[in-house]
């Protein structure tokens, strides 16, 4: 039997990447999937073809986080849809490295507004809907405790899931809501390759401090996100689970 049968999860930033990983696997195991983006109608709509040509259920649905009335329409159309929520993963996010020099209000308001702004507002329209046993799933970043240069915006947004993580694990463990982050170290995505990351100098530096000697891929991440979202994973709340290769 499924995994996730009779589930139904909101995976955010879904069209591409980590989050299209996310979504197809919590498919898999059965979960019925709304399947987020913010501009890539194109990608959502690949996403939920690869899950329905494989025998599972999903929508695509047009929402910016960062925008309180349009997280909240994103957690309703889930809702009209399958009649219920069961599980969140906000993967929504964006990253752009600049030095001390460099960093503007524009640059800073953008990370934050997406980056945590939007997990909030996300997650506070969802835990109306959810009950015993839901599961939300933040997605942060190994960053946080690498503090590489360059990354201060971006690492501060990450350090903050890591904190909300914690202390929405409190607020929301007694209604029986666990509330735990994924910390990925380098992953190949569309993104990664996008702004030069992949086959860079960068990334073979990495990988030499990588105890497992590559980079991640989606998969890598996905299968986490499974495991958080299922029973089996049901007397764990407040966790930053690093998915990193053994990357320190």
């Amino acid at each position: 039997m499924s995994k996730l049968a009779g589930k139904v999860a909101v995976v955010t930033g879904a069209s591409k990447g980590i989050g299209a990983g996310i979504a197809t696997a919590l498919a898999a195991e059965g979960a019925a999937v709304v399947v987020n983006y913010a501009s890539s109608k194109s990608g959502a709509d690949a996403v939920v073809e690869r899950i329905t040509k494989a025998g599972g259920k999903a929508i695509a649905v047009k929402a910016d986080v960062s925008n309180a009335d349009d997280a909240q329409a994103l957690i309703d159309a889930a809702v009209k849809e399958f009649g219920r929520l069961d599980v969140l993963v906000n993967n929504s996010g964006v990253y752009e490295f600049a030095p001390l020099e460099a960093i503007t209000p524009e640059h800073f308001h953008r990370h934050f507004d997406i980056n945590v702004l939007g997990l909030l507002l996300t997650t506070k329209a969802a835990s109306k809907h959810l009950g015993e046993g839901a599961s939300v799933i933040n997605i942060g970043s190994i960053v946080s405790r690498l503090t590489m240069p360059e990354t201060a915006v971006y690492t501060a947004t990450k350090g903050a899931v890591d904190a909300i993580t914690g202390v929405l694990s409190r607020e929301l463990g007694p209604r029986g809501i666990r509330v735990n982050s994924i910390n990925p170290g380098m992953i190949e995505t569309e993104g990664s390759r996008e702004i030069g990351v992949i086959g860079s100098d960068f990334q073979h530096a990495i990988v030499a401090q990588t105890p497992l000697g590559r980079i991640g891929q989606p998969d890598d991440i996905a299968d986490i996100a499974v495991f958080l979202a299922t029973d089996a994973s049901r007397y764990m709340t407040g966790e930053l689970l690093k998915v990193a290769g053994g990357l320190r």
